[in-house]
């Protein structure tokens, strides 16, 4: 199960809405081993497209130092899909190189950049293989 604060759910589905219709990307840091996600880092789609998304390698690089330097880790890893449901895709999954993360997805086909429905769901992706897990949205930790 993923626990998360509401801010940074917010923070998640607000970052999705401000790029629409290019898909979102983002990671959100804990302390390591605690499985606690604390910091939003918004990223930039590198590939700037509706039906992928990439990070920027240096841009990459750097968060991972930054993460080293402060005893971090990704506790989610975060995109969105614009036209399509909050599943991820075969290239999501072929992608997914951190079986300790939360993989969430938002689809905001419904609402595009605007105020409406949205979809926001998490994902274990090991070794190929997609669980679907519970999200619990608490005030705080």
């Amino acid at each position: 199960m993923l626990t998360i604060t509401q801010e940074l759910h917010d923070q998640i589905v607000a970052h999705a809405r401000q790029d629409h219709p290019d898909e979102a990307c983002g990671v959100v840091a804990g302390p390591a081993g605690t499985g606690r996600p604390e910091r939003f880092i918004p990223m930039l789609n590198a590939a700037r497209s509706p039906t992928f998304y990439e990070f920027d390698s240096a841009d990459l690089l750097r968060l991972y130092r930054d993460m080293d330097d402060r005893d971090e880790e990704p506790v989610v890893i975060y995109h969105s899909h614009t036209a399509t449901e909050a599943y991820p895709s075969r290239t999501d999954i072929g992608l997914a190189s951190e079986p300790g993360a939360h993989y969430v997805l938002v689809s905001t086909a419904e609402c595009g950049n605007e105020e409406g429905p949205f979809t926001f769901r998490s994902y274990r992706i090991v070794d190929g293989e997609v669980t679907e897990e519970e999200v619990q949205i608490v005030a705080s930790y």
